[in-house]
């Protein structure tokens, strides 16, 4: 079992930056690739980045995909998974949720209950 609480949402203005954190308990972290999704009112849910156990490779959904301004990272030693917002837009306005999963492919098998990051213009 793995519990993901994240942190580092609010309200910024447009062109702004944000560094969201997600802290996982238990100690097998390092095992686990980690994910970021987001959420927006009235929106399904929508991937953002993912991030392989060791770190080594990372990809982005299609919404950010090309925005070199928003990049996914870990720290195993702190069992934090990051994800940096550089340059933020009004449609980045959303609820942002990390997850977990023991596979490199497939559905995630736990969820933070997010955080909400407010890009005003």
């Amino acid at each position: 079992q793995v519990q993901l609480v994240e942190s580092g949402g609010g309200l910024v203005q447009v062109g702004g930056s944000l560094r969201l954190s997600c802290v996982a308990s238990g100690r097998t972290f390092s095992s686990y690739n980690m994910g970021w999704f987001r959420q927006a009112p009235g929106k399904e849910r929508e991937f953002v980045a993912a991030i392989t156990w060791s770190g080594g490779t990372a990809k982005y959904g299609d919404s950010v995909k090309g925005r070199f301004s928003i990049s996914i990272s870990r720290d195993n030693a702190k069992n934090t998974v990051y994800l940096q917002m550089n340059s933020l837009k009004p449609e980045d306005t959303a609820v942002y949720h990390c997850a977990a999963r023991k596979n490199t492919m497939g559905e995630f098998d736990f969820w933070g209950q997010g955080t909400q990051v407010t890009v005003s213009s």
